[in-house]
């Protein structure tokens, strides 16, 4: 499998473990009586399983959002002298034996 999609599937498993603790809080602390009315509710499991899902794809994207977000962080912190590094590693692996050939 392609890093960047372990990369975007490990975030979106974050978010929904997440989203999982946050539902699970909501009910534990019977926030605004939600953990009553499900429990006393026949269908309250359907009702669990939408909420958690929908909290799971809203978290998820929030998190691989923030994860690609932060993607280059380290190239725009400024150097010693005041300039700023270019985060151009995969692009100068790439491009070195094109050069080395036109020389």
């Amino acid at each position: 499998m392609p890093v960047l999609v372990r990369f975007l599937l490990r975030h979106a498993l974050i978010g929904f473990a997440v989203a999982l603790v946050f539902v699970g809080a909501l009910l534990a602390f019977d926030v605004a009586r939600l953990g009553t009315l499900v429990w006393a509710s026949p269908s309250g499991g359907i009702a669990v399983a939408a909420l958690t899902f929908a909290l799971g794809l809203t978290f998820g994207s929030v998190q691989m959002g923030v994860a690609v977000m932060l993607l280059g962080e380290d190239a725009d912190r400024p150097t010693r002298g005041g300039g700023r590094r270019a985060n151009l590693g995969g692009a100068v692996r790439r491009l070195a034996p094109v050069v080395a050939r036109r020389k």
